[in-house]
């Protein structure tokens, strides 16, 4: 199950139970930090709590601060800065250099964003951080809201003087696993850990079992010549073609190459996709493929495979060119 997954799962039982709880939400962030806005912790009245925001050298205060505010009715907005290099700061035992900002709601402003976030994808989750509006929910599609739809970014706004908290809630990424076999077992498995909505998609109806891929949402077996028609692929949607029958990546590859996908892979030698597409009479579109599918990690058996798969779809969908962090010259996060 994924982190938001578990996190919405423990949020519905507590109020199931008429307990009280806390949720609390980075909203923002400056420098190097370990989440970008949008990263929750949900703080029940006793335990540990569920999520997780800085890697584990926060969460312990914001569980404090958390209980703190059930037992005071009423949100509060915090900031850990983590930016100054003295004791006060070190001793966090912090490992990033950075400032985050958190919204901490009580019960009542703690489930009406889990409920938005169980429902109302779609549109934008907005949050008064100040002001005498401070706390209230609303789902808004308009404006700031907009914006933030569009590039899927969290994001803080001024607003006729008030600070407001603009989050995106967008559908999880869509994943058309083409192919059943043996080595489509990992890859479905931790896909749906991420919380992606995983389709498995192959004409053998008999592999298509809950048994051997419990992780997915769907399984379907339309004629491979047709699947983008039938399977509707849009840009929030990634396709791995991992069939080893030629005549069937084949018909996928030409179903699908029309479709407007940010991820297009195939398993295989790119000689044997350089084929497919001089059969198809499309070889310049070798380009816009993920082939062989996979960062270059070494990757060794179906597990691994999985793993540079994974990461390249992830790599791909942030906009990211999958090189080592060392490399990368600014803050690992955008600032949020």
């Amino acid at each position: 199950m994924s982190e938001l997954g578990e996190l919405l799962e423990v949020a519905e039982s507590l109020a199931a139970r008429g307990q009280p709880m806390a949720l609390a939400t980075v909203v923002a962030t400056r420098g190097s930090t370990y989440r970008r806005a949008g990263a929750r912790l949900l703080v029940p009245p006793e335990g540990e709590p569920i999520g997780n925001i800085s890697g584990g050298c926060l969460e312990g205060d914001v569980a404090r601060i958390g209980r703190e505010v059930i037992a005071a009715g009423a949100p509060r907005l915090v900031e850990f800065d983590m930016t100054a290099d003295d004791d006060a700061v070190w001793g966090y035992g912090l490992g990033c250099n950075g400032a985050i900002e958190l919204f901490v709601e009580p019960t009542t402003g703690a489930l009406e964003s889990v409920g938005a976030l169980r429902s109302g994808q779609g549109a934008c989750l907005v949050i008064p951080l100040s002001g005498p509006d401070l706390g209230v929910h609303r789902l808004e599609t308009d404006g700031a809201a907009a914006a933030a739809l569009r590039d899927g970014t969290p994001r803080v706004e001024e607003v006729d003087g008030e600070r407001v908290y603009y989050e995106p809630l967008v559908p999880p990424l869509r994943l058309l696993v083409c192919g059943a076999g043996h080595d489509a077992i990992p890859l479905v498995r931790q896909a749906s850990e991420l919380g992606w909505h995983v389709v498995v998609v192959d004409v053998r109806k008999a592999l298509l079992t809950a048994e051997r891929f419990p992780g997915a949402a769907e399984f379907t077996s339309p004629d491979p010549a047709v699947a983008a028609e039938a399977l509707a692929p849009d840009e929030r949607t990634a396709v791995i073609l991992m069939n080893h029958n030629y005549l069937r990546d084949i018909a996928y590859l030409r179903s699908f190459l029309q479709t407007p996908l940010d991820y297009l892979g195939v398993l295989g030698p790119r000689g044997r996709t350089e084929q497919m597409l001089a059969e198809i009479g499309a070889p310049e579109a070798i380009a816009r493929l993920h082939a062989p599918a996979g960062l270059d990690i070494g990757a060794d058996g179906p597990e691994e495979v999985a793993h540079a798969i994974i990461a390249e779809i992830l790599a791909v969908t942030r906009r990211r060119e999958g090189r080592p962090l060392r490399d990368r010259g600014g803050p690992i996060h955008e600032p949020g």
